[in-house]
Protein backbone atom coordinates (compact mmCIF):
# COMPACT_ATOMS: atom_id res chain seq x y z
CA UNK A 1 0.00 0.00 0.00
CA UNK A 2 0.93 3.62 -0.48
CA UNK A 3 3.03 5.68 1.90
CA UNK A 4 2.52 9.32 2.81
CA UNK A 5 4.52 12.15 4.32
CA UNK A 6 4.35 12.62 8.07
CA UNK A 7 2.86 16.12 8.57
CA UNK A 8 5.20 16.68 11.50
CA UNK A 9 8.64 15.42 10.40
CA UNK A 10 8.26 14.46 6.74
CA UNK A 11 9.18 10.80 7.24
CA UNK A 12 7.31 8.11 5.31
CA UNK A 13 4.09 6.96 6.99
CA UNK A 14 2.32 3.85 5.72
CA UNK A 15 -1.33 4.11 4.76
CA UNK A 16 -2.70 2.37 7.87
CA UNK A 17 -0.25 3.65 10.49
CA UNK A 18 -1.56 5.56 13.50
CA UNK A 19 1.81 6.84 14.61
CA UNK A 20 4.88 8.04 12.75
CA UNK A 21 7.73 5.63 13.45
CA UNK A 22 10.28 8.45 13.23
CA UNK A 23 8.84 11.18 15.48
CA UNK A 24 6.09 9.26 17.36
CA UNK A 25 3.43 11.78 16.30
CA UNK A 26 -0.10 10.40 16.09
CA UNK A 27 -1.35 10.56 12.50
CA UNK A 28 -4.59 9.70 10.74
CA UNK A 29 -5.94 9.23 7.24
CA UNK A 30 -8.10 12.13 6.03
CA UNK A 31 -10.43 11.02 3.22
CA UNK A 32 -11.07 14.44 1.59
CA UNK A 33 -7.30 14.93 1.21
CA UNK A 34 -6.68 11.23 0.43
CA UNK A 35 -3.62 11.70 2.60
CA UNK A 36 -2.28 11.72 6.15
CA UNK A 37 -3.04 14.45 8.69
CA UNK A 38 -2.24 15.01 12.35
CA UNK A 39 -4.55 12.94 14.53
CA UNK A 40 -6.53 14.66 17.28
CA UNK A 41 -5.99 13.40 20.79
CA UNK A 42 -8.45 10.81 22.07
CA UNK A 43 -11.75 12.47 22.95
CA UNK A 44 -10.93 15.69 21.11
CA UNK A 45 -11.44 17.00 17.58
CA UNK A 46 -9.28 18.82 15.07
CA UNK A 47 -10.37 21.42 12.51
CA UNK A 48 -9.49 20.66 8.89
CA UNK A 49 -10.87 22.93 6.18
CA UNK A 50 -13.50 24.38 8.56
CA UNK A 51 -14.79 20.94 9.59
CA UNK A 52 -14.25 19.22 12.94
CA UNK A 53 -12.80 15.70 12.71
CA UNK A 54 -12.31 12.99 15.32
CA UNK A 55 -10.78 9.54 15.44
CA UNK A 56 -12.86 6.69 14.01
CA UNK A 57 -14.73 4.74 16.67
CA UNK A 58 -12.68 1.71 15.56
CA UNK A 59 -9.35 3.34 16.38
CA UNK A 60 -8.64 0.69 19.03
CA UNK A 61 -9.16 -1.97 16.34
CA UNK A 62 -6.42 -0.44 14.27
CA UNK A 63 -8.38 2.05 12.16
CA UNK A 64 -6.51 5.30 11.55
CA UNK A 65 -9.23 7.10 9.56
CA UNK A 66 -10.80 10.36 10.65
CA UNK A 67 -14.56 10.84 10.77
CA UNK A 68 -16.57 14.05 10.96
CA UNK A 69 -17.26 15.00 14.57
CA UNK A 70 -21.02 15.16 14.00
CA UNK A 71 -21.21 11.64 12.55
CA UNK A 72 -24.14 9.77 14.16
CA UNK A 73 -22.15 6.50 14.23
CA UNK A 74 -18.61 7.73 14.83
CA UNK A 75 -17.45 5.18 12.27
CA UNK A 76 -15.32 6.25 9.32
CA UNK A 77 -16.33 6.08 5.67
CA UNK A 78 -14.54 2.77 5.00
CA UNK A 79 -15.74 0.89 8.08
CA UNK A 80 -19.23 2.24 7.39
CA UNK A 81 -19.61 -0.28 4.56
CA UNK A 82 -20.00 -3.07 7.13
CA UNK A 83 -23.67 -3.98 7.34
CA UNK A 84 -23.30 -7.07 9.53
CA UNK A 85 -20.42 -7.94 11.82
CA UNK A 86 -19.77 -10.54 14.52
CA UNK A 87 -21.51 -10.36 17.87
CA UNK A 88 -19.57 -8.25 20.40
CA UNK A 89 -19.29 -11.27 22.67
CA UNK A 90 -17.84 -13.51 19.97
CA UNK A 91 -14.21 -13.06 20.94
CA UNK A 92 -12.83 -15.35 18.24
CA UNK A 93 -14.67 -13.57 15.43
CA UNK A 94 -13.81 -10.19 16.92
CA UNK A 95 -10.13 -11.16 16.86
CA UNK A 96 -10.49 -11.92 13.14
CA UNK A 97 -12.26 -8.64 12.45
CA UNK A 98 -9.32 -6.22 12.79
CA UNK A 99 -7.25 -7.61 9.93
CA UNK A 100 -10.36 -7.96 7.77
CA UNK A 101 -11.24 -4.30 8.29
CA UNK A 102 -7.65 -3.41 7.38
CA UNK A 103 -8.15 -5.13 4.02
CA UNK A 104 -11.49 -3.35 3.58
CA UNK A 105 -9.88 0.07 4.13
CA UNK A 106 -7.19 -0.75 1.58
CA UNK A 107 -9.88 -1.69 -0.90
CA UNK A 108 -11.97 1.42 -0.28
CA UNK A 109 -8.90 3.65 -0.59
CA UNK A 110 -8.03 2.13 -3.95
CA UNK A 111 -11.58 2.49 -5.28
CA UNK A 112 -11.62 6.14 -4.19
CA UNK A 113 -8.18 6.67 -5.69
CA UNK A 114 -9.39 5.18 -8.96
CA UNK A 115 -12.23 7.71 -8.90
CA UNK A 116 -14.91 5.03 -9.04
CA UNK A 117 -18.44 5.57 -7.76
CA UNK A 118 -18.68 4.00 -4.32
CA UNK A 119 -21.66 4.62 -2.06
CA UNK A 120 -22.43 2.73 1.18
CA UNK A 121 -25.70 0.88 1.61
CA UNK A 122 -26.97 3.27 4.27
CA UNK A 123 -26.89 6.17 1.80
CA UNK A 124 -28.30 4.41 -1.26
CA UNK A 125 -30.50 1.35 -1.68
CA UNK A 126 -28.16 0.25 -4.49
CA UNK A 127 -25.07 0.97 -2.43
CA UNK A 128 -22.30 -1.40 -1.38
CA UNK A 129 -22.45 -3.43 1.84
CA UNK A 130 -20.24 -6.01 3.55
CA UNK A 131 -21.48 -8.80 5.79
CA UNK A 132 -18.51 -10.09 7.81
CA UNK A 133 -19.26 -13.53 9.27
CA UNK A 134 -16.89 -16.14 10.69
CA UNK A 135 -17.38 -19.76 9.67
CA UNK A 136 -15.62 -20.75 12.88
CA UNK A 137 -18.33 -19.02 14.93
CA UNK A 138 -21.45 -20.08 13.03
CA UNK A 139 -20.26 -23.69 12.85
CA UNK A 140 -20.58 -24.16 9.11
CA UNK A 141 -18.78 -22.89 6.01
CA UNK A 142 -19.59 -19.32 5.00
CA UNK A 143 -19.95 -18.91 1.26
CA UNK A 144 -18.20 -15.76 0.19
CA UNK A 145 -19.90 -13.94 -2.64
CA UNK A 146 -21.86 -10.97 -3.93
CA UNK A 147 -25.62 -10.53 -4.27
CA UNK A 148 -27.33 -7.25 -5.17
CA UNK A 149 -24.62 -5.06 -3.69
CA UNK A 150 -24.03 -7.15 -0.55
CA UNK A 151 -20.64 -8.85 -0.25
CA UNK A 152 -20.30 -11.69 2.24
CA UNK A 153 -16.84 -12.37 3.62
CA UNK A 154 -15.73 -15.23 5.86
CA UNK A 155 -13.73 -13.68 8.69
CA UNK A 156 -11.95 -17.00 9.22
CA UNK A 157 -10.07 -16.29 5.98
CA UNK A 158 -8.09 -13.71 7.95
CA UNK A 159 -6.38 -16.63 9.73
CA UNK A 160 -3.29 -17.61 7.77
CA UNK A 161 -3.43 -21.33 8.51
CA UNK A 162 -7.12 -21.54 7.60
CA UNK A 163 -6.65 -19.56 4.40
CA UNK A 164 -3.50 -21.40 3.36
CA UNK A 165 -5.17 -24.77 3.84
CA UNK A 166 -7.96 -23.73 1.46
CA UNK A 167 -5.45 -22.33 -1.01
CA UNK A 168 -3.69 -25.68 -1.17
CA UNK A 169 -6.92 -27.68 -1.42
CA UNK A 170 -8.18 -25.45 -4.23
CA UNK A 171 -4.76 -25.44 -5.93
CA UNK A 172 -4.58 -21.66 -6.02
CA UNK A 173 -1.26 -19.80 -6.42
CA UNK A 174 -2.60 -16.77 -4.53
CA UNK A 175 -5.21 -16.26 -1.80
CA UNK A 176 -5.52 -13.20 0.45
CA UNK A 177 -8.32 -11.32 2.16
CA UNK A 178 -7.70 -8.26 -0.01
CA UNK A 179 -7.80 -10.52 -3.06
CA UNK A 180 -11.20 -11.86 -2.00
CA UNK A 181 -12.54 -8.34 -1.59
CA UNK A 182 -11.18 -7.17 -4.93
CA UNK A 183 -12.82 -10.15 -6.62
CA UNK A 184 -16.20 -9.69 -4.94
CA UNK A 185 -16.32 -5.96 -5.53
CA UNK A 186 -15.70 -6.77 -9.17
CA UNK A 187 -19.12 -8.45 -9.21
CA UNK A 188 -20.59 -5.28 -7.71
CA UNK A 189 -19.10 -3.07 -10.42
CA UNK A 190 -20.23 -5.45 -13.13
CA UNK A 191 -23.73 -5.05 -11.71
CA UNK A 192 -23.71 -1.24 -11.67
CA UNK A 193 -21.54 -0.51 -14.73
CA UNK A 194 -22.30 -3.28 -17.22
CA UNK A 195 -25.41 -5.37 -16.51
CA UNK A 196 -28.35 -4.00 -18.47
CA UNK A 197 -26.25 -1.19 -19.94
CA UNK A 198 -24.70 -0.31 -23.28
CA UNK A 199 -21.50 -2.27 -22.54
CA UNK A 200 -23.15 -5.65 -22.11
CA UNK A 201 -22.52 -6.85 -25.68
CA UNK A 202 -18.85 -5.85 -25.47
CA UNK A 203 -18.53 -7.63 -22.13
CA UNK A 204 -20.00 -10.80 -23.65
CA UNK A 205 -17.52 -10.65 -26.52
CA UNK A 206 -14.66 -10.82 -24.01
CA UNK A 207 -16.02 -12.96 -21.17
CA UNK A 208 -18.87 -14.96 -22.70
CA UNK A 209 -22.61 -14.94 -22.19
CA UNK A 210 -23.40 -14.36 -18.52
CA UNK A 211 -26.94 -15.70 -19.10
CA UNK A 212 -25.48 -19.19 -18.90
CA UNK A 213 -26.92 -20.96 -15.84
CA UNK A 214 -24.63 -19.93 -13.00
CA UNK A 215 -25.32 -22.76 -10.55
CA UNK A 216 -24.96 -25.38 -13.27
CA UNK A 217 -21.69 -23.78 -14.40
CA UNK A 218 -20.30 -23.87 -10.85
CA UNK A 219 -21.36 -27.51 -10.47
CA UNK A 220 -19.47 -28.33 -13.67
CA UNK A 221 -16.42 -26.41 -12.47
CA UNK A 222 -16.25 -28.14 -9.08
CA UNK A 223 -16.79 -31.49 -10.83
CA UNK A 224 -13.50 -30.83 -12.59
CA UNK A 225 -14.81 -29.74 -15.98
CA UNK A 226 -12.21 -27.13 -16.92
CA UNK A 227 -11.19 -26.26 -20.50
CA UNK A 228 -7.95 -27.75 -21.75
CA UNK A 229 -5.09 -25.26 -21.76
CA UNK A 230 -7.28 -22.83 -19.84
CA UNK A 231 -4.24 -20.72 -18.94
CA UNK A 232 -4.07 -19.52 -22.56
CA UNK A 233 -7.41 -17.73 -22.25
CA UNK A 234 -7.99 -17.01 -18.56
CA UNK A 235 -6.14 -15.23 -15.77
CA UNK A 236 -6.91 -18.00 -13.27
CA UNK A 237 -8.37 -21.48 -12.96
CA UNK A 238 -11.52 -20.14 -11.26
CA UNK A 239 -12.09 -17.64 -14.07
CA UNK A 240 -13.12 -20.56 -16.28
CA UNK A 241 -16.18 -21.31 -14.13
CA UNK A 242 -18.56 -18.71 -15.59
CA UNK A 243 -18.39 -15.35 -17.40
CA UNK A 244 -19.25 -13.58 -14.15
CA UNK A 245 -16.23 -15.18 -12.48
CA UNK A 246 -13.99 -14.41 -15.45
CA UNK A 247 -14.94 -10.72 -15.17
CA UNK A 248 -14.47 -10.67 -11.38
CA UNK A 249 -11.09 -12.42 -11.53
CA UNK A 250 -9.89 -10.08 -14.29
CA UNK A 251 -11.20 -7.07 -12.36
CA UNK A 252 -9.36 -8.20 -9.24
CA UNK A 253 -6.12 -8.58 -11.18
CA UNK A 254 -6.54 -5.11 -12.63
CA UNK A 255 -6.67 -3.80 -9.05
CA UNK A 256 -3.67 -5.98 -8.08
CA UNK A 257 -1.67 -4.52 -10.96
CA UNK A 258 -2.67 -0.87 -10.67
CA UNK A 259 -2.35 -0.90 -6.89
CA UNK A 260 1.19 -2.27 -7.04
CA UNK A 261 2.21 0.10 -9.82
CA UNK A 262 0.83 3.07 -7.86
CA UNK A 263 2.70 1.99 -4.72
CA UNK A 264 5.92 1.64 -6.72
CA UNK A 265 5.38 5.05 -8.30
CA UNK A 266 4.71 6.73 -4.97
CA UNK A 267 7.92 5.19 -3.64
CA UNK A 268 9.96 6.63 -6.51
CA UNK A 269 10.91 3.23 -7.87
CA UNK A 270 12.34 3.47 -11.41
CA UNK A 271 14.06 0.71 -13.36
CA UNK A 272 16.91 2.28 -15.30
CA UNK A 273 17.64 0.69 -18.64
CA UNK A 274 21.34 1.46 -18.31
CA UNK A 275 21.57 -0.32 -14.94
CA UNK A 276 19.65 -3.58 -15.40
CA UNK A 277 21.46 -6.74 -16.49
CA UNK A 278 18.98 -7.55 -19.25
CA UNK A 279 17.74 -5.86 -22.41
CA UNK A 280 15.42 -2.96 -21.67
CA UNK A 281 14.62 -0.38 -24.34
CA UNK A 282 13.77 2.42 -21.92
CA UNK A 283 13.44 3.16 -18.24
CA UNK A 284 10.39 1.77 -16.45
CA UNK A 285 8.83 4.69 -14.59
CA UNK A 286 5.58 3.43 -13.00
CA UNK A 287 2.64 5.82 -12.65
CA UNK A 288 0.10 6.33 -9.92
CA UNK A 289 -2.64 6.61 -12.55
CA UNK A 290 -2.85 5.39 -16.14
CA UNK A 291 -5.37 7.15 -18.38
CA UNK A 292 -7.55 5.89 -21.22
CA UNK A 293 -4.74 5.88 -23.77
CA UNK A 294 -2.12 4.48 -21.42
CA UNK A 295 -3.12 0.82 -21.29
CA UNK A 296 -0.21 -0.42 -23.41
CA UNK A 297 2.19 1.42 -21.11
CA UNK A 298 0.46 -0.07 -18.07
CA UNK A 299 0.90 -3.62 -19.38
CA UNK A 300 4.51 -3.04 -20.42
CA UNK A 301 5.44 -1.45 -17.09
CA UNK A 302 3.79 -4.29 -15.20
CA UNK A 303 5.37 -7.10 -17.18
CA UNK A 304 8.85 -5.76 -16.43
CA UNK A 305 8.23 -4.62 -12.86
CA UNK A 306 6.40 -7.79 -11.79
CA UNK A 307 9.37 -9.81 -12.99
CA UNK A 308 11.65 -7.74 -10.78
CA UNK A 309 9.33 -8.06 -7.78
CA UNK A 310 9.06 -11.81 -8.30
CA UNK A 311 12.85 -12.07 -8.18
CA UNK A 312 12.93 -9.93 -5.03
CA UNK A 313 10.55 -12.38 -3.40
CA UNK A 314 12.70 -15.29 -4.54
CA UNK A 315 15.71 -13.60 -2.95
CA UNK A 316 13.85 -13.81 0.36
CA UNK A 317 13.04 -17.48 -0.15
CA UNK A 318 9.40 -16.76 -0.99
CA UNK A 319 7.22 -17.69 -3.93
CA UNK A 320 6.61 -15.21 -6.74
CA UNK A 321 4.80 -12.03 -5.75
CA UNK A 322 2.65 -12.23 -8.90
CA UNK A 323 2.47 -15.90 -9.99
CA UNK A 324 0.37 -15.30 -13.10
CA UNK A 325 0.96 -14.81 -16.83
CA UNK A 326 -0.73 -12.21 -19.00
CA UNK A 327 -1.40 -13.95 -22.30
CA UNK A 328 -2.91 -11.92 -25.13
CA UNK A 329 -6.57 -12.88 -24.48
CA UNK A 330 -6.12 -11.92 -20.82
CA UNK A 331 -4.50 -8.62 -21.79
CA UNK A 332 -7.50 -7.90 -24.03
CA UNK A 333 -9.86 -8.55 -21.12
CA UNK A 334 -7.78 -6.32 -18.83
CA UNK A 335 -7.94 -3.64 -21.51
CA UNK A 336 -11.73 -3.78 -21.46
CA UNK A 337 -11.76 -3.51 -17.66
CA UNK A 338 -9.39 -0.53 -17.96
CA UNK A 339 -11.73 1.19 -20.41
CA UNK A 340 -14.81 0.52 -18.26
CA UNK A 341 -13.21 1.85 -15.08
CA UNK A 342 -11.60 4.90 -16.67
CA UNK A 343 -14.94 5.81 -18.27
CA UNK A 344 -16.78 5.25 -14.99
CA UNK A 345 -14.29 7.45 -13.14
CA UNK A 346 -14.71 10.24 -15.69
CA UNK A 347 -18.51 10.00 -15.47
CA UNK A 348 -18.31 9.99 -11.67
CA UNK A 349 -16.13 13.11 -11.71
CA UNK A 350 -18.57 14.87 -14.04
CA UNK A 351 -21.53 13.92 -11.83
CA UNK A 352 -19.74 15.22 -8.75
CA UNK A 353 -18.84 18.51 -10.42
CA UNK A 354 -22.47 18.99 -11.51
CA UNK A 355 -23.88 18.27 -8.07
CA UNK A 356 -25.74 21.24 -6.49
CA UNK A 357 -23.33 21.53 -3.55
CA UNK A 358 -20.15 21.22 -5.65
CA UNK A 359 -19.58 24.97 -5.93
Amino acid sequence: MRAFRCPNCGFAVAFEEQCCSACATDVAFHKPWMSIALAPATGTSTMIDDTAWVRCAHWDRGCNWLVEADSPTGVCFADGFVRTGPDPGDTEAQSELASTLKALRRLVFQLLDQGLPITPFHEDAKGLAFDLISSKSVGHPVTMGHADGVITIDLAESLELYRERLRIILKEPYRTMLGHMRHEVGHYYEMILITGGTLIDQARSYFGDERRNYQAALADYYAGHVPDHWEHEYISHYATAHPWEDWAETFAHYLHITGTLATSADSGLILRADRVHFDLDADIDPRVHYGEGDFDALVHDWEVLSGVLNRVNHAMGKEALYPFRLNLPVVAKLGFVHHVLITAAEDNKTSASNAPDSA
